[in-house]
């Protein structure tokens, strides 16, 4: 199977007069910023360049894709530090070419044993923090590395972290992005505990070009490396971190740390138009694509054209009516089993699309009753056997909570702030229990064969924009790398699992390259219509050509993202 290399007319496609493409191209759409790239042997697609040659210098020295994703998620949480770091959580879905099948991996982890729901009420708190030493979890990257190295892994874990230490030691080179990012964070959690005698020099984040070096991070991951995974969740490494939270007056603990673990989940899939697309379970959010998809299978979306206020409509329209699901049902299926089959269920996809009024923006759903029964960083890496991997990490809110332990070079996630403070609610706080999680890899299977590794960060942008890149490749015949380059819908403002209530339709935030006539059509829809720059989420992906034997990358033009093979 290929690539969607289809060239649709005018009628179908963009014909977009109002965007200035940044250069002319001799092929492919406008808005495209490059070919594709590809390669026969294997394939590395991440947010930063330096990160994607180590996936590939791990391949070339005998590792296979697994050993690449985990060497390149090391180095991401030293270049990328906006993003993700072994404060971090993780989540990944793994093709194994051997037992030709898919893995799902929930290493998230879980709230403080000792913090209560009562404790948020006593405070006054109607909802948790978004800094500082409450909205602590467990971070569960580093059982995640292990888990997926034990069960598919090839080369040593000392040489699969090597590189990341080494550029923790010597220093890397800021790139533009990442430089733009530090100055929002440190604008915002630069007095919490330690950020700054690890992020921050004179005062001031990193610039553009700045050599930066966290020796700190390099011995944290040389413990992990000849260690193990218990030196940081049982160690050295989970006593600093029990001793520094508690004298901030936090709750994660030592016993915290020692009583995580990770979870193999079987991935679920949904099929659009004939391809089978697959995500991972609650905690995540991973169904809510799927839920826009078979509500949007209903419609003709090519016979709209992309550019169009018809398709717009419709997409965010379908995805409010998820996102209210998502809100109700998504949660710990240890503490509230959501009914995924229901929810995936093609005749409740049906039920559900009849509520879309086709002139009018909805101002608030219900969320529905599915029949029942009993900031981030995307990367994804091929290698020679077959083997593919779709890994997605993340500090949540760029660089977490901002607290930084002494002497280990990274932040601790601040993922319990997506906690509600309901009670009753299937995603209230309780001890032990992990939060509703935003991020989400993604997986594109056909004929039982695998095709596609793909993902988006950008919290709740990205089940929007995996639907997308799906529907730009499948309805509008757009290649892997054009489907990521193409301009895209935002919406925000729907109800939450934090317990918030979407009442007035939210907004509506579209790129540049939708024509100013579409606008004025939203507009008259009942669509509230805001500009927005950067939280289109960031794309990366790898597709394989089964006829050729040959792997497509593309990666987002929105970061400073990178896609190459050998």
């Amino acid at each position: 199977m290929k690539p969607f290399l289809v060239s649709l007319t005018c009628a179908a496609m963009l014909c977009v007069s109002t965007m200035a493409a940044a250069a002319d191209r001799i092929t492919g759409h406008h808005f495209a910023t490059r070919s594709e790239a590809m390669a026969p042997n294997a394939m590395a697609a991440t947010s930063q360049p330096l990160a994607t040659q180590v996936a590939l210098d791990i391949m070339q020295q005998g590792g296979n894709a697994i050993d690449a994703a985990i060497a390149a998620n090391a180095v991401l949480g030293l270049v990328e530090p906006t993003g993700n770091g072994i404060g971090g959580d993780l989540f990944a879905i793994v093709w194994d070419a051997e037992t030709q099948q898919l893995y799902g991996l929930n290493a998230s982890g879980r709230s403080p044993q000792s913090l209560t729901l009562d404790y948020f009420k006593q405070k006054g708190l109607d909802k948790i923090p978004a800094r500082g030493v409450l909205p602590l979890s467990v971070p569960g990257t580093v059982d995640g590395w292990f888990e997926l190295h034990e069960k598919f892994g090839a080369l040593p874990m000392a040489q699969v972290l090597a590189p990341a230490i080494e550029y923790a030691r010597q220093g890397f080179p800021v790139t533009e992005v990442i430089a733009y990012y530090f100055e929002r964070n440190a604008e915002v959690i630069g007095e919490q505990p330690g950020f700054a005698e690890v992020f921050l020099k004179d005062g001031k984040p990193p610039q553009k070009g700045e050599r930066f070096r966290n020796p700190d991070l390099a011995n944290t991951l040389e413990k992990i490396a000849s260690e193990g995974r218990d030196v940081f969740y049982r160690g050295d490494i989970a006593r600093t971190i029990d001793a520094f939270v508690a004298e901030h007056g936090g709750f994660l603990s030592y016993d915290d740390l020692a009583n995580h673990t990770s979870t193999w989940v079987d991935p679920v899939s949904t099929n659009y138009r004939g391809y089978d697309l697959w995500e991972l379970p609650p905690n995540t959010q991973g169904i809510a694509a799927q839920q826009i998809l078979n509500m949007l299978e209903n419609y003709d979306l090519a016979a709209m054209g992309f550019d169009s206020a018809e398709y717009i409509h419709h997409f965010v329209e379908a995805k409010k009516l998820a996102f209210e699901d998502r809100a109700k049902y998504y949660a710990d299926p240890e503490f509230s089993a959501a009914p995924v089959t229901g929810l995936l269920d093609k005749d409740y996809a049906k039920e559900r699309a009849k509520l879309i009024d086709p002139n009018r923006a909805g101002k608030a759903y219900e969320p529905g009753n599915p029949p029942t029964e009993g900031d981030t960083i995307y990367l994804t890496t091929a290698d020679q056997q077959g083997n593919m991997v779709s890994l997605i990490q993340s500090n949540y809110r760029g660089m977490g909570s901002g607290i930084t332990p002494t002497g280990l070079g990274f932040v601790i996630q601040n993922r319990g702030e997506l906690f509600a403070l309901e009670q009753g609610h299937a995603n209230a706080y309780e001890p032990g229990k992990r939060p509703f999680h935003t991020i989400i890899p993604a997986f594109v299977t056909k004929d039982g064969k695998p095709l596609m590794s793909y993902g988006v960060m950008g919290g709740s942008t990205q089940p929007q924009m995996h639907a997308q890149i799906l529907i730009n490749m499948i309805d509008f015949g757009m290649n892997l790398q054009e489907a990521g380059d193409a301009p895209r819908i935002l919406h925000t403002g729907s109800s939450q699992p934090t317990g918030e209530i979407m009442t007035n339709g939210g907004v509506v935030s579209l790129e540049n390259g939708f024509s100013a006539a579409t606008r004025r059509e939203l507009i008259k829809m009942g669509h509230t219509l805001q500009e927005a720059v950067g939280p289109y989420g960031g794309y990366q992906a790898i597709w394989k050509n089964h006829d050729e034997d040959v792997y497509y990358g593309a990666s987002e033009s929105r970061k400073d993202g990178h896609a190459a093979g050998f």
